[in-house]
């Protein structure tokens, strides 16, 4: 089978991404990876533990002269999320990614890549198996279920690490030194379904929100992105002071932690409300394009009749009850930062909308790098929940991780930054997510960490690529890092 990346430089590290691109590992998904680290391992000798929660780790020794020097923890998780374009015949349970070159990416045709964090995992991959690369005593941690619930670093045991500083790969821009992110917190809306019969008269028309160009929640909320599941919320409520109309169905969205790029909602209207439909979705369309021609140019609101016919719909006050919390739902930046400039202090993303036979559940991730805050927004969508008479919940909440004002590691990685590039890096935090925030606290803040990674775009969609000159760059950086440390 021929190799898309044999060419490139460094060759064991893209060996080893196009390697893992062959095994299906989005989250939850895990075995089959986890047991690939595990062979690696063990074909080449070295200690590994592979716990309950499929969490790798790998121990290698110093090498000649860094045998007594500090172990370095290298962090990364396995796992990927799995977004494809409609018509892209993909099955994330089974397919290996096709990956692609175009110009200085590396892509994957019609699916996300995975480089978030795959590439990590190359770099790990590649140190473990390197035989004249000077590094001190390395312990590689590769987790699981990052993308869903940071599950791995929640379940990892932190005996059976015995280093104390730690390198997370996790980052996705060049240059950039994070020291400390946002913690989190998973919400829903459940909206009961209470449906109604309808007579024959009604036919149906398929509303599509599509173009978006979505992103992280996290990273990518300040970029001010349209949010298909708002934009829905908003052409429904206009629809709904312009003509009478049945909802059938809504959904929208994949994944709670990327900002939803399209959203489909099916209605039943009165032949007679065509042309004002047409007329309205037209207009709004108009509207909103211009709101987003910066963000999102390629936006199009449009219609699709269904043919098939329908008995019955969601009761009016239902709707209405949807409408609503879809309108209302804060979205976007809530705060940002007074002590770091620039920095999302706190948001949510209304990230997916799903229709059950019992209810319509919307899916909301609440970030801040202020703990009070994150359970502010909570408070604020629990109000709007009790105002509508629907149900709110919260759960999977996980920590944020704290700068810290002495740091052996930082002081490292700023002095190899310099010395490679002859400036220093741009110190700053994260408003998403990092399994630090988990270390930091089961470890009790007395781990020394720093999270960097090399260029990558659109990360959690499927425009996801990964630079390749940026890649070298980081993994000569990281090189110059491990050796520095004796």
């Amino acid at each position: 089978m021929s190799r898309i990346l044999e060419k490139l430089e460094p060759k064991e590290v893209f060996g080893f991404f196009e390697d893992i691109s062959q095994i299906p590992r989005g989250s939850k998904n895990e075995k089959d990876i986890s047991d690939y680290l595990v062979d690696f391992a063990k074909q080449r000798n070295l200690e590994v533990i592979q716990d309950e929660a499929l969490n790798v780790i790998i121990r290698k020794s110093g090498t000649v002269g860094y045998e007594n020097s500090p172990i370095i923890i290298l962090q990364g998780h396995m796992d990927m999320v799995c977004e494809k374009n409609i018509g892209t015949d993909h099955d994330f349970m089974k397919d290996p990614l096709k990956l692609k070159i175009e110009d200085d990416f590396i892509m994957a045709s019609g699916t996300t890549l995975g480089a978030d964090n795959g590439i990590a995992v190359a770099y790990a991959l590649a140190l473990l198996d390197s035989k004249d690369i000077l590094h001190p005593p390395l312990e590689v941690l590769i987790t699981t279920d990052e993308e869903t619930g940071m599950t791995g670093a929640i379940e990892l045991n932190p005996d059976n690490l015995k280093g104390r500083i730690l390198l997370n790969m996790d980052s996705g821009e060049e240059g950039i030194l994070l020291t400390s992110c946002a913690g989190g917190i998973r919400n829903s809306i459940e909206v009961p379904v209470d449906r109604e019969n309808i007579d024959d008269s009604f036919i149906g028309y398929n509303i599509k929100v599509r173009g978006l160009k979505g992103g992280h929640s996290g990273s990518e909320i300040d970029k001010e992105r349209g949010n298909s599941n708002k934009i829905m919320g908003r052409v429904l409520n206009k629809l709904n002071s312009s003509i009478q109309f049945k909802l059938v169905e809504i959904s929208g969205g994949a994944k709670s932690n990327a900002i939803p790029r399209e959203s489909d909602s099916l209605i039943l209207i009165k032949e007679s409300d065509e042309k004002k439909l047409e007329e309205t979705i037209l207009s709004l369309e108009r509207t909103i394009k211009n709101e987003f021609k910066a963000s999102d140019p390629e936006i199009r609101i449009y219609l699709e009749k269904d043919e098939k016919i329908y008995k019955e719909a969601f009761s009016d006050k239902c709707t209405k009850k949807i409408i609503a919390s879809l309108v209302l739902l804060p979205n976007g930046v809530q705060s940002m930062s007074m002590d770091i400039e620039g920095l999302v202090q706190s948001s949510n993303n209304v990230g997916v909308v799903t229709t059950t036979e019992r209810s319509v559940t919307i899916e909301n991730a609440i970030r801040s790098s202020i703990d009070s805050l994150k359970f502010e927004i909570v408070e604020r969508i629990d109000m709007l929940a009790n105002l509508l008479g629907v149900e709110s919940e919260s759960g999977s909440s996980y920590p944020s991780w704290s700068y810290k004002e002495d740091s052996y590691i930082r002081d490292i990685f700023i002095k190899s930054f310099k010395n490679k590039y002859g400036k220093d890096p741009k110190v700053t935090a994260i408003h998403a997510g990092l399994e630090c925030g988990q270390f930091s606290e089961k470890f009790n803040g007395e781990i020394d960490m720093i999270s960097f990674g090399p260029d990558m775009f659109d990360i959690h969609t499927p425009d996801e690529k990964l630079s390749i000159s940026s890649t070298k760059r980081t993994w000569d950086l990281l090189l110059e890092i491990l050796k520095s440390i004796k």
